[in-house]
C-alpha cells in the first residue's frame, strides 16, 4: 500500500485538520447555480448539471451533529472509487471530479425512496425486531428466533422514505411505493434489480479486502435529459453502509460479541451508550477525540477497500475547493 502513514502519524494529521473542517460551502460558490444543502452535501444546480460539494458534516439519527476531519474527502473519494468499479453493473450520474471533495454529475429527478439492502439483522432493523415489529413495515416476515448480527439466507430490501433534513426516514413496503404512486412499478423493479446487483458486487469486493459489507442504502434518480435511471448521491461509503472486519466475525457472532466496525455505526453506538441520544432533544456534545476516532475508521476503510492510503493534506477545505473549481472552469 503506497504511502501508508503510521497510525500515530495519521491520527496527528486528522487532529490537525479539526480547525479546517468544512461545515458549509462558501457563498463564493453561489454562482454555480441554485443551492440545496442536504445533511452532508451542498448541491448546486444549473440546467442539467449538478456540482456537489461533500462537506465534513456528520449526521446521525437524521440530525446534523458536528464535523469530522477529512470526512467529506474520504466519502467523495470512496464514492468515486465505487462508481467507477460498478459502472458496468448499474449506470451512475458521475461526470467529473475537479477536487477530492467535489463531484460534478448529471441532474436527476431523485426517486422519493431509498433502496436499503441488508445482508444481516442488525442496526435499526434489529431494534425493530426486538420491539416485536420485525420487518412488517417493509412487507416482509422475518423468521422467529433470529439473533443480533445473524445473516439472512438472502439479502432483503427494506425501502424507506427520503425525509427532509431534520426529519426521520420512514419504512415503506414495495406495495405502498407503487400503490401510492411514489414510483412506477417498472422503475421500482429496475431500481431493486440495480440495488441487489450492486450489493452483490460490493460484498464480493469487500470480501477480497477482509471486510463484510453488511448493509447499505442506494439512491437512484431519473436523468433530466433522457429519463435514464441512474445511481446517484454516493455508493458503499461508511456513511451509507455498514462494514465489519471479516477476521473473527463469525467467532464474535457465535460468542454474542459486538462486531468490529468501520463505518458511521460507531458514532451511532457511541451516541446511544455515552449520551443516551436517539435523535430527539438537544444535540449532544461530541468531543474532539471522538471526531478524530471516527475519521480514523473512515480512513482505514478507504485504505482497505482501495489498497492505498488516503492522501490527506491539512489545510482549509473551502479555499482548496474554490481554487479547484476555478481552475476547472466551473467558476468564473
Amino acid at each position: 500500500m503506497r504511502g501508508m502513514p503510521g497510525k500515530i502519524a495519521r491520527a496527528d494529521v486528522l487532529r490537525a485538520q479539526l480547525p479546517f473542517t468544512l461545515r458549509e460551502a462558501s457563498p463564493s460558490l453561489d454562482s454555480l447555480g441554485h443551492v440545496y444543502r442536504g445533511k452532508v452535501r451542498d448541491t448546486y444546480r444549473r440546467g442539467d448539471r449538478l456540482v456537489m460539494v461533500t462537506s465534513d458534516r456528520l449526521s446521525a439519527f437524521d440530525k446534523v451533529l458536528t464535523t469530522v476531519p477529512f470526512k467529506g474527502e474520504l466519502l467523495n473519494r470512496l464514492a468515486l472509487f465505487w462508481f467507477e468499479k460498478t459502472k458496468d453493473v448499474a449506470p451512475n450520474h458521475v461526470l467529473d471530479a475537479p477536487d477530492p471533495q467535489v463531484l460534478v454529475a448529471r441532474a436527476c429527478r431523485p426517486l422519493p425512496v431509498e433502496v436499503v439492502v441488508r445482508g444481516y439483522l442488525t442496526g435499526s432493523l434489529w431494534r425493530d425486531y426486538l420491539a416485536g415489529h420485525g420487518a412488517t413495515a417493509y412487507g416482509l416476515a422475518l423468521p422467529e428466533g433470529m439473533r443480533k448480527d445473524e445473516a439472512f439466507a438472502e439479502p432483503i430490501v427494506t425501502p424507506s422514505t427520503k425525509a427532509p433534513k431534520g426529519q426521520h426516514d420512514l419504512p415503506l413496503s414495495p406495495a405502498e411505493i407503487v400503490g401510492r404512486g411514489l414510483v412506477e412499478k417498472a422503475v421500482w423493479d429496475r431500481a431493486v434489480a440495480y440495488a441487489l446487483a450492486l450489493f452483490d458486487a460490493g460484498r464480493r469486493w469487500a470480501a477480497t479486502r477482509g471486510l463484510v459489507l453488511v448493509d447499505t442504502k442506494y439512491e437512484l434518480g431519473l436523468a433530466e435529459d433522457d429519463g435514464a435511471l441512474l445511481v446517484i448521491d454516493e455508493i458503499h461509503t461508511p456513511d451509507s453502509s455498514r462494514y465489519w472486519l471479516a477476521d473473527g466475525s463469525a467467532e464474535r457472532f457465535a460468542r454474542g460479541e459486538a462486531q468490529r466496525m468501520l463505518d458511521k455505526e460507531n458514532m451511532r453506538q457511541w451516541l446511544i451508550a455515552e449520551r443516551g441520544y436517539l435523535g430527539d432533544g438537544p444535540l449532544p456534545d461530541i468531543p474532539d477525540d471522538v471526531r478524530v476516532s471516527l475519521a480514523e475508521k473512515y480512513a482505514e476503510l478507504y485504505e482497505r477497500l482501495t489498497g492505498d492510503a488516503p492522501p490527506l493534506v491539512v489545510g482549509p477545505v473551502g479555499e482548496r475547493v474554490e481554487r479547484a473549481l476555478r481552475a476547472a472552469g466551473y467558476l468564473g
